[in-house]
């Protein structure tokens, strides 16, 4: 796929407005171990190659191991990740799926278990600013590494 519209050249505002959410959500509790995850998951389920590299690439630098990231996408398989990690892979495969259903009330509940609401409105907040970032970036036809 081609490059096409250049949002942040053609929209500067746009972008920024999507970058007060990052700068929202970097003010937050959440772990960066945490939010990466969510971004992973998020653009494997969205098919986002441009984001699976650069945050995939992120979650390295940032001390996650290879074989975590290799069975992401297979998190109930393994028990490579913690409660409270896959309490938001749950809650992030729901919200990212949302037409099949959305937040489930049992997922929901579990992970007020781990987090409390303020942590649970940055969960949801990281979600969805991940899925804009992939949309935005499929529909822009961003390539990896530009």
């Amino acid at each position: 796929m081609e490059n096409r519209v250049n949002i942040s050249q053609t929209e500067p505002l746009a972008f920024k407005a999507m970058y007060a959410l990052e700068n929202y959500l970097a003010s937050g509790q959440l772990s960066k171990s945490l939010k990466e995850l969510i971004k992973i998951r998020t653009s494997q389920i969205n098919s986002c190659a441009y984001c699976i590299d650069m945050h995939t690439k992120d979650a390295l630098k940032n001390g996650e191991t290879n074989q975590r990231i290799f069975l992401l996408s297979a998190w109930r398989e393994t028990d490579l990740f913690t409660e409270e990690e896959r309490a938001v892979l749950a809650m992030t495969e729901e919200i990212t799926l949302i037409s099949q259903g959305g937040l489930s009330e049992t997922t929901y509940q579990n992970s007020l278990t781990f987090f409390n609401e303020n942590q649970i409105v940055q969960i949801i907040m990281a979600i969805v600013t991940i899925n804009g970032w992939n949309r935005i970036a499929i529909s822009t036809g961003m390539q990896i590494g530009s």
